[in-house]
């Protein structure tokens, strides 16, 4: 499909990091798990410093969506910074996903859910915690598998996120990879 080099093994020491902005000037802070070339661009595959959460509401009947519209985000920030600060740990409005910082609870089968996605696929949730906010109640989780982001890298040496339509032409390229590297 395309020429490619991926560097030998990441020693996970992390020496380098770049930040992701969004929009809206937010920032995230990642390090540079892998780095790729095609055709003379280079592409790195992110993974946040910080772990990302995901902040949840519950209906009537105890169904679970997530909250994804940012002006509930912004009225329900403060309660969830002040419950997650009870467990050490900071809560980020970061680009792209908000984050916290500190260490993460032990994973706990009683406090694991797993979530279907639209395609099929699904996702395992750790719960950190949960609050209310105007008689509504909220839980906060962390996905147990690391949220990875995939940039090119511009011309003044900046990540630039994929548009969906050229991520997509090099996801069967990161997932052969990923495979590969899981199987090692």
């Amino acid at each position: 499909m395309y020429p490619t080099e991926f560097p030998e093994e990441n020693d996970h020491g992390y020496e380098t990091c770049l930040t992701l902005t969004d929009e809206q000037n937010r920032t995230l802070e990642c390090y540079v798990e892998h780095t790729l070339n095609v055709e003379g661009q280079e592409y790195v595959l992110l993974l946040p410093v910080d772990s990302p959460i995901e902040i949840f509401a519950y209906d009537d009947d105890d169904e679970a969506f997530l909250v994804e519209d940012d002006d509930i985000l912004e009225e329900i920030f403060s309660n969830a910074e002040a419950v997650l600060q009870e467990h050490d740990l900071v809560l980020k409005n970061t680009a792209y996903a908000l984050t916290v910082a500190g260490e993460l609870p032990p994973e706990d089968e009683n406090k694991i859910c797993t979530l279907e996605m639209d395609d099929g696929e699904e996702d395992q949730l750790l719960e950190i915690a949960t609050f209310s906010h105007n008689d509504q109640q909220y839980a906060i989780y962390t996905p147990l598998d690391p949220l990875l982001f995939f940039a090119r890298i511009n011309k003044k040496g900046e990540p630039e996120l994929l548009s969906p339509e050229e991520f997509n032409k090099f996801k069967p390229l990161l997932e052969e990879f990923l495979f590969d590297e899981v199987e090692e």
